[in-house]
């Protein structure tokens, strides 16, 4: 009995390969691997195990780990996932089904996929959507090669100095090796971008594009009337970098005048899950659809007239050459996109209001009391925020996140050894907040 049963090659098969390899054996195959390289023992594998015994094994591994109370944000957000989510995403047509190529057969996940592109258009007020980008990082990377795609002959770009610095280390990135000139932009005193010096950077002529946040690092909801007209007159691009949940009651990327919309859906109902998936959102104007990497799904009508969807400009994938394809994240698009157009689908307009207004609240009130403390104030006094928010304080930090780890709260992200931010959700009860505010309350210098 072979008992390799799920390795496909016969002996026969072997003996074939290697003499097309001129190899007279396996071991001759191998020949230019140095000795010291090659494995001389057998795999170090535990032993077997019942079927009991590995889920008593992993159900220990589990048990190391330690649930916080999650007030920590920075660009992704504890949020509630309704079980119907996770029930519909295990569904084979959904699990095994994410790459459509034959729509006759593809009508299921075709129309998700439409139905999310239609969601996310309507939440960042835009025309176009994608489908979609690994996360929002890439997603800003992706926008900001749009712009320079688009002006042809300029090669510079601006990202403000209050865009998540993780998001801004990944647009650099991408940017040296496409050689991309990123400018910083300042931020004023109050933690927002220093339009005056962005007018200043435009004035040179040589920019293809802007990236500005909505909310910001900080939390602060930030002010852009009359920008997009400064920055469409210097002839670029206006790009936003938006947390996908506050687009629900901020105003839209499409209202402020955007050209481009890109951003985390994390905060659309996915779980933090140690860093992932996640789902990076990617909007334009109509005019710059055929500058987007990612799939796009349209509606049109068969021989019979019946409603039925296609891929729509769907030479960017892997059916193109490689030199000339723009993305290759099909997984992403198919999973990822599903579990966010269910979640809009249940939450609705109304829903999503109602879990910024809890956020919002909760954020308000928690600061005041963390602010009453006289331990901390706030960074940014004068800036209105929604449900984040940056605290300075003269306290260590780092042993105020581990003490009030070891009471069961994650108390937020360190911006800096002097800057504590701070976000609050649905999720965290009116006792979560005042065992924070009496751990900060009773904190002493160690």
């Amino acid at each position: 009995m072979n008992l390799h049963r799920y390795f496909p090659h016969t002996p026969e098969d072997v003996e074939a390969m290697l003499k097309a390899c001129n190899a007279s054996s396996l071991e001759d195959l191998y020949r230019d691997v140095p000795p010291q390289l090659r494995l001389k023992d057998g795999y170090s594998l535990p032993e077997a195990m019942s079927e009991k015994e590995i889920r008593d094994f992993f159900k220990s591994l589990e048990d190391k780990d330690r649930n916080l109370v999650c007030f920590a944000g920075a660009g992704f957000y504890h949020h509630c996932t309704p079980a119907v989510i996770s029930a519909l995403l295990s569904r084979s047509e959904y699990l095994t089904a994410y790459t459509p190529y034959q729509p006759e057969i593809s009508q299921g996940t075709l129309q998700y996929i439409f139905e999310y592109q239609s969601m996310m258009a309507s939440l960042t007020g835009l025309d176009v959507s994608n489908a979609s980008m690994y996360d929002g990082a890439t997603a800003t990377a992706e926008a900001m090669m749009m712009a320079v795609a688009a002006s042809r002959k300029r090669s510079r770009v601006l990202v403000s100095a209050t865009v998540n610095p993780a998001v801004r280390t990944v647009a650099a990135t991408y940017a040296r090796y496409h050689k991309i000139c990123l400018d910083s932009i300042p931020a004023t005193e109050d933690g927002i971008t220093d339009l005056e010096a962005m007018y200043a950077m435009l004035d040179g002529g040589d920019v293809a594009g802007v990236i500005l946040p909505s909310p910001n690092y900080y939390g602060i909801i930030e002010d852009f009337t009359g920008v997009a007209d400064r920055i469409h007159a210097a002839k670029a691009l206006m790009i936003m970098n938006c947390k996908a949940s506050s687009l629900a009651v901020l105003r839209t990327p499409g209202e402020w005048g955007a050209d481009i919309a890109a951003g985390d859906a994390q905060s659309l109902g996915m779980p933090l899950n140690f860093g992932g998936p996640y789902l990076g959102f990617l909007c334009s104007t109509e005019a710059l659809m055929r500058k987007m990497p990612g799939r796009i799904v349209g509606a049109t009508v068969d021989s019979r007239g019946q409603r039925v969807f296609v891929l729509t400009l769907q030479a960017r994938e892997q059916h193109i050459r490689r030199g000339k394809a723009t993305s290759n994240i099909c997984s992403n698009q198919g999973l990822m996109a599903l579990h966010v157009a269910i979640y809009l689908s249940l939450m609705g307009p109304q829903g999503m209001r109602e879990v910024n207004n809890i956020g919002c609240a909760g954020a308000h009130a928690l600061a005041g009391r963390l602010c009453a403390t006289g331990k901390m104030s706030l960074k940014y006094p004068s800036s209105p925020f929604l449900d984040e928010f940056a605290l300075h304080t003269d306290l260590d930090i780092d042993a105020l996140i581990g003490r009030c780890a070891s009471e069961g709260i994650l108390a937020g992200v360190k911006a800096d050894s002097h800057t504590l931010l701070v976000a609050v959700t649905e999720m965290q009860t009116q006792a979560d907040m005042d065992r924070f505010v009496g751990i900060v309350e009773n904190f002493e210098q160690p």
